[in-house]
């Protein structure tokens, strides 16, 4: 009389449905891990190209090859501002370029840099170090840009 029978196989058949689930789900999340580790469930593949920079200062179109980024910006904080440099990446650059509020500017920014191969997925962050004119502040803007080398 030590044991309740129906206690027993309530127990037992609670345990082999945790133990069968368990199994199940344990395969699954070893196949996701293995399809993630591969970079078949890599983000980069289905996201398209952004170029993104804080308010005031807007990406307008961008090229990224293998050692040089071209970036077109447009300038709206309604001051006229000196853009100093500009860094995406690895690949720095120096500039001393005026530009008034509601215009737009071209910076090919590189020749050393090292971007990777054609087609390859490229994100890298963007620094831009500018003056305002009226005020002589130099102040630094931040954004980022993911697209392909081309």
């Amino acid at each position: 009389m030590g044991s309740s029978t129906p206690f027993n196989k309530k127990g037992q058949a609670a345990m082999e449905f945790l133990m069968t689930y368990g199994w199940a789900i344990l395969v699954v999340l070893a196949a996701i891990a293995a399809l993630a580790y591969f970079g078949v469930l890599s983000p980069e593949k289905f996201l398209g190209e952004k170029c993104v920079v804080e308010p005031g200062l807007a990406c307008v179109s961008h090229k990224v090859e293998s050692n040089q980024i071209t970036v077109v910006l447009a300038q709206n904080k309604g001051k006229t501002l000196i853009i100093d440099s500009i860094t995406v990446g690895t690949c720095s650059g120096s500039f001393n370029t005026t530009m008034v509020s509601g215009t737009d500017a071209t910076f090919v920014i590189g020749g050393t840099c090292d971007n990777g191969v054609s087609k390859e997925g490229f994100k890298g962050d963007i620094t831009i170090g500018y003056t305002e004119k009226n005020t002589n502040l130099t102040k630094t803007a931040f954004g980022n840009l993911n697209t392909r080398v081309e």
